[in-house]
């Protein structure tokens, strides 16, 4: 297993659902992220209610500037994903840190298998211990039009 990427100083993450900034994150998601263009904000908030919501908040301002939501059981499997990190910020760590945070609070819960989808990010993820599928074959997906 990696070591844990610490946040850079003068941000904070948090878990508490109250703090998600549901318009920044839907405005994000549905315009600059290419799995959710078009996400209407209705279906955005259906989502994070169901989710596991990770923020992560400039200490001084209480600014969201980064997200990401996790679908799991807390006990046999999560899905990361919606990841997002301002452009303001982006380079500094924080995406690095935040996907760290998520596998760190999946840890006590004994989920063994976090997976997720990217098209772009593969050395980011892969330094935090992600890796493909050993056995792709065997995964299938219901993907409704």
């Amino acid at each position: 297993m990696t070591d844990t990427p610490r946040l850079p100083e003068g941000y904070r993450i948090s878990t508490d659902p109250a703090r998600i900034d549901a318009a920044r994150v839907h405005r994000w998601l549905s315009t600059d992220a290419y799995w959710a263009l078009g996400r209407s904000r209705e279906k955005q908030d259906r989502a994070i209610e169901g989710s596991l919501n990770f923020g992560v908040y400039a200490t001084l301002s209480g600014e969201q500037v980064a997200y990401a939501r996790v679908v799991t059981d807390r006990a046999t499997f999560a899905w990361l994903c919606d990841v997002y990190v301002d452009p303001s910020v982006r380079g500094k760590g924080v995406g690095t840190a935040l996907v760290a945070a998520v596998r760190e609070e999946l840890r006590p819960y004994g989920v063994k298998r976090i997976v997720l989808a990217t098209h772009d990010a593969h050395e980011v993820y892969a330094r935090l211990g992600f890796r493909p599928l050993e056995r792709p074959d065997q995964w299938m997906a219901l993907v409704e039009e």
